[in-house]
């Protein structure tokens, strides 16, 4: 086979059914052998969408997404889509061509050092001399992503490499010299996290995007049960604990509930799981739950204690570790006042905003939780709308809510649509974006429409970059510096794509043109005119403690 057969063979093995890219001439050999192939390739608009598309995919699914670019200029517009997946921990394969081997280093046409480039935002990068070697780098790329805390492996394939020929063989075992993770606690270290849970009087549970990774929503929410304790969950954990139930305390931090953030900072145990203390989570760090232990669990030895310092770290996949807690633990205290309290702090602090008669962003968030009953596939774009629809989608189950949380990428949501609805084409998937983000990527219209990908786009249209203008108006004197955004015509733009679009100028419109985009058989822009300076409320400062809070209702 050639180096090109060999890749796409290859992929085969690895259960590989579809693949996001762009061709370009140092891919072309490979491009050339996906012709005769029954993987099913999207050709995207960008390779920026196709990182997010491929990352897209893998959050709903479960599956390590594959991006492909060309040398180059390609392979550098995947990079920020690989940054993303590395700082949210998604496995993602990203494959790139590159000039041939005996041109690296002599600035040929369309020659980048992407290897070099991504080393510190890859888990693992390759770049393929030998052909005879390529089979067993696919094998170990999907190794190396999906297994321990999960990250983007990138491939670099010279153009040579894939003409030239060898035989096929598929190694049967991959042994990586030197990455072995932990998958199981240490047993002493659960009988300290049990002993101090039993013990405890308010307890807490902080979950992270690793209860997702690790397929441990029903492992939390058997122990939450049991021990009484309230869940709370990071911007990547939510959907790994029911938003609906009564021991849900949402998100926490900078936009988190005001609950939330009160709870950490009053609990005497916080168990975290999947989670790495980042600095929207824990504001100031000197003031962070000053009156908790804390256990920490996490599969990433590096991770822990490395921001807040841990009283118990347990290094593992957390749905087994949590197995071993659910095993060990026979008796808890009373938790009925700690109950009690957090039920106070629900009533005193709870999301809220005042209902007038013009266009909520919050409104048009909970009409869409309504009208799909809770069962959509959200993605969302970063700023003002991620975090209202953080607040005010209640996320009942894992592998439904996909942000950019770690990089803050704006232009995430609507790519990685693509690959959520390509991966679960029986779901409805929706993209909250705001009038910013959605232009970073907007010409991917054209891959929804000649690709049949039936998704839906709800643009909160305030005429602002919405959370950079919040940060003006509150921090800066409301010197409104180049926030201030022009907008295309959003709904002749969807139909010029061959796309359907709706405009939403009154609040008795929003809910009909909801259940209108849901009914269309196509992807729909809808443009909602919300008010131009509505703020996302509760907001911990920068540097603040997190339960220094400002605004109350939006």
């Amino acid at each position: 086979m050639t180096g090109a057969q060999i890749l796409i063979e290859s992929l085969k093995r690895e259960g590989v059914e579809v693949m996001f890219g762009y061709p370009g001439g140092s891919v072309l050999p490979i491009f050339d052998s996906l012709y005769d192939s029954d993987i099913r390739f999207i050709l995207t608009r960008h390779e920026q969408g196709a990182a997010h598309a491929a990352d897209g995919y893998t959050r709903a699914t479960g599956k390590t997404g594959v991006c492909i670019a060309t040398s180059g200029p390609g392979a550098t517009n995947l990079t920020t889509g690989i940054a993303n997946a590395y700082m949210d921990s998604i496995p993602l394969i990203a494959i790139t061509g590159q000039v041939k081997t005996f041109l690296i280093g002599n600035d040929a046409f369309q020659e980048a050092d992407i290897t070099g480039v991504t080393r510190p935002i890859t888990k693992h990068n390759y770049l393929v001399k030998d052909v005879k070697d390529l089979a067993r780098i696919i094998k170990e790329a999907f190794h190396i992503a999906s297994t321990g805390r999960p990250g983007p492996v990138l491939v670099d394939i010279p153009v040579d490499v894939q003409q030239y020929e060898a035989d096929f063989v598929w190694p049967e075992e991959i042994v990586v010299r030197g990455y072995k993770p932990t998958y199981f606690g240490h047993p002493g270290q659960i009988k300290k996290a049990a002993k101090l849970i039993t013990a405890c009087k308010r307890p807490l549970i902080y979950a992270g995007g690793g209860i997702i990774t690790s397929g441990a929503h029903k492992e939390l929410k058997d122990l939450a049960e049991r021990i009484k304790a309230p869940v709370t969950m990071t911007l990547m954990g939510l959907g790994g604990f029911p938003g609906t139930h009564e021991l849900s305390l949402g998100m926490l931090g900078m936009h988190g509930t005001a609950y939330a953030n009160h709870a950490i900072m009053d609990a005497d145990l916080i168990i975290a799981v999947g989670a790495r203390f980042d600095d929207r989570v824990t504001g100031r760090l000197d003031a962070f739950a000053p009156l908790a232990k804390i256990i920490h669990i996490d599969i990433d030895p590096a991770s822990i204690s490395k921001n807040v310092r841990v009283d118990v770290p347990i290094v593992g996949d957390a749905k087994n570790i949590l197995g071993q807690l659910l095993e060990e633990i026979k008796q808890v205290s009373d938790m009925s006042d700690w109950l009690k309290t957090i039920e106070s702090w629900k009533k005193k602090y709870p999301l809220a905003y005042k209902d007038g008669g013009k266009i909520k962003p919050q409104y048009i968030i909970e009409q869409i939780y309504e009208a799909t009953k809770g069962e959509a596939i959200i993605t969302t774009e970063v700023g003002q709308n991620q975090m209202w629809a953080c607040q005010w989608y209640k996320y009942g189950y894992p592998r439904t809510f996909i942000s950019s949380g770690g990089l803050g990428t704006m232009g995430f949501g609507f790519p990685a649509a693509i690959g959520a609805k390509v991966g679960c084409p029986e779901k409805i998937v929706f993209d909250i974006a705001g009038d910013g983000s959605i232009q970073m990527n907007i010409q991917e219209l054209a891959t929804c429409v000649s690709n049949k990908i039936n998704i839906k786009v709800a643009i909160l249209n305030n005429g602002y970059l919405g959370m950079v203008r919040q940060w003006q108006e509150l921090f800066y004197k409301k010197r409104y510096s180049y926030t201030r955004i022009y907008n295309p015509d959003f709904v002749k733009l969807a139909e010029s794509y061959g796309a359907a679009g709706l405009r939403v100028t009154k609040k008795e419109e929003v809910r009909p043109a909801i259940e209108k985009a849901i009914a269309i058989d196509n992807t729909v822009f809808i443009d909602f005119h919300i008010e131009p300076e509505e703020n996302v409320y509760p907001m911990v400062p920068a540097g603040e403690a997190i339960n220094r809070m400002i605004g109350g209702m939006a």
